[in-house]
């Protein structure tokens, strides 16, 4: 599923870099620094970038409840080695029930 969305993405990506190659100017205002670079460089970087730092946000507002997650596993792990534990006790007893006394 992830090849089929990940192969005409990156095709798109790989037709637009070639499509503006032409060179574009970026100027920092209020300064005289200008960089010259292609046209899909001043587009695909940036837009990386701002992927990227969403992505990142989003794992991060995500900690809390991935910590709830954890915490949740954990106590139903405890819980069923609870569950287990007096099984084993009720079965021993049951068996020793069955036994009778002993003589």
């Amino acid at each position: 599923m992830r090849l089929i969305l990940f192969v005409p993405l990156a095709a798109l990506v790989v037709l637009f870099a070639l499509s503006n190659r032409q060179e574009v100017d970026l100027r920092l205002w209020p300064f005289d620094f200008v960089w010259s670079l292609p046209l899909s460089l001043a587009v695909l970087v940036p837009a990386a970038f701002t992927f990227l730092l969403g992505a990142a946000i989003v794992w991060l507002s995500d900690l809390p409840a991935r910590r709830r997650g954890w915490l949740a596993r954990r106590r139903a792990t405890a819980l069923q080695r609870e569950i287990d534990r007096i099984h084993a006790a009720e079965k021993a007893a049951a068996a020793d029930r069955l036994a009778g006394p002993a003589t």
